[in-house]
């Protein structure tokens, strides 16, 4: 397993970490060898924070992480505001082979609107 930006070997741990990223920030029909890869997140992203748009992007998150990453199994993801106003999404979950669940936040592009 490798690191993305600097090739380096990188536990698995970090290896889940660096593929939900990669899964949440890629849109869906962006790749064109594997057209399903990706999220919704990208087009939900710049809607407006209302409870049902932040459901509609915990559960793409969900639907996502479970489609794409079977290392891991999600217990729980919570979407907040940063200090410059970019949406980031709290995730929880539990790795295989692990006991212990792990925390992760990634950064969404671009900003909910109030």
């Amino acid at each position: 397993m490798m690191d993305a930006t600097t090739g380096r070997r990188i536990s698995l741990r970090a290896h889940i970490s660096q593929s939900i990223a990669d899964i949440l920030t890629t849109p869906i029909q962006s790749r064109v060898m594997r057209r399903g890869y990706g999220s919704y997140i990208p087009r939900l992203i710049d809607q407006p924070m209302t409870p049902a748009n932040i459901l509609r992007l915990q559960a793409a998150t969900a639907q996502a992480i479970m489609k794409w990453e079977p290392r891991t199994r999600l217990r729980r993801t919570l979407l907040q505001m940063d200090a410059a106003g970019r949406a980031v999404m709290q995730i929880e979950r539990v790795d295989q082979g692990q006991a212990t669940a792990m925390r992760q936040s990634v950064t969404l592009a671009g900003g909910l609107r109030a």
